[in-house]
């Protein structure tokens, strides 16, 4: 098969705990995203979004690619990756500048300027800044402004959001990319990537909450007036629903992941006492028959636990009272039966499910939410070309050009 090349195609590749995701874009005729091609792989070397064992994370993205390659038809060279991982912290700042020049105009430089300004905050040694996001402008006083640029001012200040991570988990992933024969045009938070692709902008303004459920973390991001305000991400997800199941039927971890898939639930009320389903045998034990509502009961437990968890986090923020758009869950676990429901019951606000939007292509990527993160990182690739980004991320210091990338990027994805 003759591959293809080109400028216009991005690849997001999402690095995930229980699969590896690769998703192929590019630039149709009416300059929207189209989804090309689609590869996944389940993921062996990975446990809690970090990498644990760099062989089978390398062979994991290897096939992934390979498959989006034969999809696609497209030759694939480069890729930005996603990163997760109990690791990832957040925190909010904020920097002052003075505006001496005679005309007072505010310009890139100057906001350039505050953004450094912002950043400057200690940072452990094993630590380095993933994202830095503006989250709005105050000139002389008046705030609530997106873009300062052209405007008169004396003084500058910016509010900004910065994600750090642990630099060997980061390099570990360049690193395994790398090894597979393919170079990281860029680092992203995937929780990040999965609101590129999932939220309206009149969520963001109003207030939101998204939910992604991975196989080994979930994680969460809160927009309010229209920017990012509060990262985090819990080192728990689906796999430990599965591993529930495994311990109360007492099956392998593989048959207990297929009946989740099957036969799961996560409001035992919605199902039927007198629902049964079989429970295969394993060695020195025969099949037998099980009430589905008692798996759905087990489920139910662990889900409202990691909602209730996640909940918790977000008290501490103080921002509950400024969500107007309610939560938005996505994630493979988000399918499950009942998740929808249950959330909105911790939670108390409403809920709904976020699949990939703005993108055309292939349905059965746009419609699902499994698919949330990969398609996002090709969305948060395009921009980032747009705004002429073009190193290629290798050694310790790779997230040291941040300001540099992160130009002209005032509100229109965070």
């Amino acid at each position: 098969m003759a591959f293809r090349s080109g400028k216009n195609i991005v690849v997001g590749l999402d690095v995930g705990t229980t699969k590896i995701c690769a998703a192929v874009a590019e630039i149709d005729q009416d300059n929207r995203i189209r989804v090309i091609g689609i590869g996944s792989s389940p993921s062996h070397g990975l446990r809690k979004g970090v990498v644990v064992n760099v062989e089978s994370t390398v062979d994991s993205i290897g096939r992934a690619i390979d498959e989006a390659e034969e999809m696609s038809g497209v030759e694939i060279h480069s890729v930005f990756a996603g990163i997760a991982g109990g690791h990832i912290k957040s925190m909010n700042s904020r920097g002052v500048i003075p505006i001496s020049r005679d005309t007072h105009e505010i310009t890139q430089e100057d906001i350039d300027r505050a953004v450094n300004a912002a950043k400057a905050i200690s940072i452990p040694m094993d630590r380095e800044v993933i994202h830095t996001i503006p989250q709005g402008f105050i000139v002389d006083g008046q705030d609530g402004i997106k873009d300062p640029r052209g405007m008169s001012g004396v003084r500058l200040e910016v509010e900004v959001h910065i994600i750090t991570g642990a630099v060997t988990s980061a390099q570990n992933i360049v690193n395994c990319v790398n090894r597979a024969g393919f170079e990281v045009e860029d680092i992203v938070l995937e929780p990040l990537a999965s609101s590129i692709a999932t939220l309206t902008q009149e969520e963001k303004d109003s207030g939101v909450i998204l939910i992604d459920i991975g196989g080994g973390t979930t994680d969460f991001v809160i927009f309010t007036d229209g920017a990012i305000r509060h990262t985090d991400i819990l080192a728990v997800g689906g796999d430990h629903v599965t591993n529930d199941i495994s311990i109360g039927l007492k099956i392998p971890l593989g048959k207990a992941e297929a009946i989740k898939k099957k036969f799961g639930c996560a409001v035992s009320q919605n199902v039927k006492k007198e629902e049964e389903f079989v429970v295969p045998g394993v060695v020195g034990r025969s099949a037998s028959s099980m009430c589905r509502r008692d798996l759905a009961e087990i489920i139910e437990m662990r889900m409202e636990e990691m909602f209730t968890l996640v909940n918790r986090e977000i008290e501490k923020t103080d921002l509950l009272d400024r969500i107007g758009s309610g939560v938005v869950l996505t994630g493979g676990a988000s399918l499950m039966p009942g998740a929808l429901e249950l959330a909105s019951k911790v939670f108390k606000l409403p809920t709904r499910l976020g699949k990939p939007r703005d993108v055309s292509g292939l349905v059965e990527v746009l419609d699902s939410p499994i698919f949330a993160t990969g398609v996002g990182l090709t969305q948060y690739g395009f921009r980032y070309r747009e705004i002429g980004g073009n190193a290629q991320l290798k050694g310790r210091k790779m997230f040291t050009n941040i300001v540099d990338r992160m130009k002209s990027w005032v509100g229109d994805y965070f």
